[in-house]
């Protein structure tokens, strides 16, 4: 089998494409979850034209959540050999109620369509799946219509060895003030204060799957990365889709800009799309793109 590996992208496309999608997602589409169906709908919508455009065939795993019809979405590039061996990227596409959600997470899920755009044709070892999730803002993380939640148990029942997960969260804003960046209780010791990097967080079982991943990164680009492998019970680390991984046996690491100890704007009205750093979200893209192709080639995660 001859292996391609993902397409080259100059930063200004990337930059124009993950703006796009933002700008879609939080400005036109805005707050998106149950108690605005509609929106949701068009979300859906809109990520299926989405990866239908790429050239993918859409999977979907839908399921009712107070009336309303909820879906995770999930392709994979037709090249792949499938061995057994899955590296799933994820993201959530819902809102809290009242934001539109620019960074929290319409940045997660535009990094996602953009990874994906550059796999579409890409053939390689393994399987690569992509997923947009519903439903993991409150009232739903930590119950049973948690969108990844769903699909984790799903995977687990079916036997599905997913040798890593990576959430995409809140990776949109950067700043290089001294100060600008706050951490939980002692943590502040030993990492900068800049909030100018983007994070990599796992439990203590994903450890060296995080090493690898943070390792694949910096080999492919300068952006400045940390990464710290730590109890769930931390305030933070355990808050988005990665955990519904953790919870049915899997590896899985949170990529993120570390949200409201550094963002401003977290789960507000303001969090729009104007506030998105697109340049270093695109820096970011770029060494996850690399990265992902990095692990691939890896038998042992």
């Amino acid at each position: 089998m001859i292996v391609v590996g993902p397409c080259d992208t100059p930063r200004g496309e990337g930059v124009v494409w993950l703006r796009r999608h933002v700008m879609q997602l939080a400005g036109e589409i805005g707050e998106r979850n149950v108690h605005r169906p509609e929106a949701l709908e068009a979300t859906q919508a809109y990520l299926r034209a989405c990866w239908q455009d790429q050239g993918y065939t859409v999977a979907e795993q839908t399921y009712m959540t107070r009336g309303v019809s909820c879906a995770n979405l999930e392709v994979m590039p037709a090249g792949c050999r499938p061995d057994g061996r899955i590296l799933l990227v994820g993201a959530h596409y819902d809102t809290v109620p009242g934001s539109p959600g620019a960074n929290d997470n319409a940045t997660g899920v535009a990094t996602l369509l953009e990874i994906s755009r550059r796999y579409a044709a890409a053939r390689l070892p393994g399987e690569l799946r992509f997923v947009a999730f519903a439903n993991e803002e409150s009232p739903f993380f930590l119950t049973r219509d948690q969108g990844s939640l769903r699909y984790a148990s799903r995977a687990r029942s079916r036997g599905e060895n997913i040798r890593l997960m990576i959430s995409l969260e809140t990776m949109g804003c950067y700043r290089d003030r001294p100060g600008s960046q706050a951490y939980p209780p002692l943590l502040r010791y030993f990492f900068p204060e800049q909030g100018n990097f983007i994070a990599f967080v796992s439990n203590l079982r994903s450890r060296p799957a995080l090493k690898r991943l943070v390792r694949a990164f910096r080999a492919a680009t300068d952006f400045p990365a940390e990464h710290i492998a730590t109890l769930a019970m931390i305030p933070g680390v355990a808050w988005s889709d990665h955990l519904s991984f953790w919870r049915r046996g899997y590896r899985a690491v949170m990529v993120t800009d570390t949200a409201f100890y550094r963002y401003t704007y977290y789960h507000t009205a303001q969090d729009t799309p104007e506030k998105v750093d697109y340049s270093r979200l695109a820096a970011v893209t770029d060494g996850l793109t690399q990265a992902l192709w990095t692990l691939a080639q890896q038998r042992r995660l």
